[in-house]
């Protein structure tokens, strides 16, 4: 066997072995009245999820016909985020929120400098003008996370095996409190489960 031909073989098989030890979680996401809940942030926390995280690129909350869009921005920690202003209208964006206390004063356009989300944790947004106007940031110290759809299922993939936590956040959860943590291990094949949410509280 020549060693041209040895490094391939080689190099598939690691490939294909860390594909192996990388597995899919579906998580069902109910209500009090066993209702799917869509829209819930489902992510897993870990150490080494921790260490694997990285931010994304072209992050943005646009305000549009008096609106935030999306409602629910979730990144990783370390994700700076644009907020353009669509409106011909100004706004006034700003949070109060411990992870990221900041303010973008009247304004329309992209500001020039976006807002750098370096700690983990919740951040709601408002405008100072618009009183109607909120939008969440959820940013995770994490890279595996995703939403539920209408069913309220949630799909993480290529999870490496290891114990995470597994925590699921929804916007009109009434407290951090009531944030579900639980213990999960995933292994190389894929795995289903359900976590049940208490009373959600609609803040519109």
């Amino acid at each position: 066997m020549n060693l041209k031909l040895l490094t391939i073989l080689l190099t598939l098989a690691l490939l294909f072995s860390s594909v192996s030890l990388a597995a899919g979680l579906q998580v069902q996401v109910i209500d009090e009245q066993g209702k799917p809940v869509a829209g819930a942030v489902v992510f897993l926390e870990s150490a080494a999820a921790s260490a694997a995280v990285k931010p994304v690129d072209d992050a943005r909350i646009v305000q549009k016909d008096k609106t935030f869009i999306p409602d629910v921005l979730v990144i990783p920690r370390g994700t700076a985020v644009y907020f353009p202003n669509e409106d011909t209208v100004r706004h006034h964006v700003y949070s109060f929120s411990a992870i990221k206390p900041f303010e973008i004063k009247l304004y329309v356009g992209t500001p020039a400098a976006p807002v750098l989300f370096d700690q983990s944790g919740v951040a709601v947004l408002g405008c100072n003008i618009h009183d109607e106007m909120i939008a969440w940031v959820v940013a995770l110290d994490t890279p595996y996370y995703s939403r539920s759809d209408q069913q309220g299922i949630s799909r993480l993939e290529q999870v490496p095996a290891g114990s995470y936590t597994l925590r699921v956040w929804h916007k009109d959860l009434l407290n951090e409190q009531d944030v579900p943590r639980l213990a999960i291990e995933i292994g190389q094949q894929p795995q289903q489960t359900t976590v049940q949410l208490p009373k959600l509280a609609p803040v519109f």
